[in-house]
């Protein structure tokens, strides 16, 4: 099946990634991607946009050289109740955001707290994709976290970065497989992303499908080869927002 989609891409604007939005974009079309998603690191991270690099996101264009554009944030989660580093003005104001955990924001708790941590960002109606879930140094029940997914219809990311030798996040690939067997117990989707840091990783979810690969993990719940699912996904997820 074809891979359609990178929603977990950074630009400049984060301060620790390399290339422009427009670069990123481009990339995506030489993939051959249908969607891109830009979701720079939100103010907590350090060196990252300030919150008002958020407000103006409607000016960009949904559709750039052919490819679906999709506007995000990758929110830091910020304590073990799962509040997120964005305020609510500005979250109406994205396409979509990510919620993760990051040392430099929240020092990894016990089993219990990340767990709790996680399942409180999902609460969140603006979180759509939950990044990295499977990094060994915040260790989290998969069951229940597998089993929120499921029930509301957010998503567990596939995080090619993580798998990465020598990366940040050594041992992520034992942690997927753990993950993924309550995400086929309980049906929760998951997305492939690059966690892309410079236009040249934009679409490489090689080690990614490598992963979902070891694990016979079944192509109908990884939302990558199909963009509608992933609109119908957003879609569900803002229909929780108190309007």
């Amino acid at each position: 099946m074809k891979d359609l989609m990178d929603l977990h891409t950074h630009t400049i604007a984060s301060g620790h990634a390399y290339s422009t939005l427009r670069e990123n974009i481009s990339a995506a079309k030489e993939k051959g991607l249908e969607l891109v998603g830009i979701s720079d690191h939100a103010p907590s991270m350090p060196g990252s946009a300030p919150d008002f690099h958020f407000a103006n996101f409607r000016v960009i264009p949904r559709e750039l050289d052919g490819v679906k554009v999709v506007m995000g944030v990758e929110l830091n989660i910020i304590d073990y109740s799962g509040s997120t580093d964005l305020a609510e003005k500005f979250l109406r104001r994205i396409d979509y955001a990510i919620a993760s955990l990051h040392n430099v924001c929240l020092e990894p708790g016990t089993v219990a707290q990340n767990t709790a941590a996680v399942i409180g960002a999902m609460k969140n109606p603006h979180v759509v994709i939950i990044g990295h879930p499977d990094n060994p140094y915040y260790p989290v029940d998969f069951e229940k976290i597998a089993r929120v997914a499921a029930e509301n219809h957010v998503l567990l990311e596939i995080n090619n970065s993580s798998y990465q030798s020598g990366g940040y996040r050594e041992g992520s690939r034992d942690s997927a497989k753990v993950m993924l067997a309550a995400c086929k117990k309980y049906g929760a989707e998951v997305i492939m992303g690059s966690d892309a840091h410079i236009c040249a990783d934009v679409g490489n979810h090689k080690l990614s499908q490598e992963v979902l690969k070891e694990n016979n993990f079944p192509p109908e719940l990884v939302v990558n080869y199909d963009v509608e699912k992933f609109f119908e996904c957003l879609k569900l997820r803002k229909s929780l927002l108190p309007f």
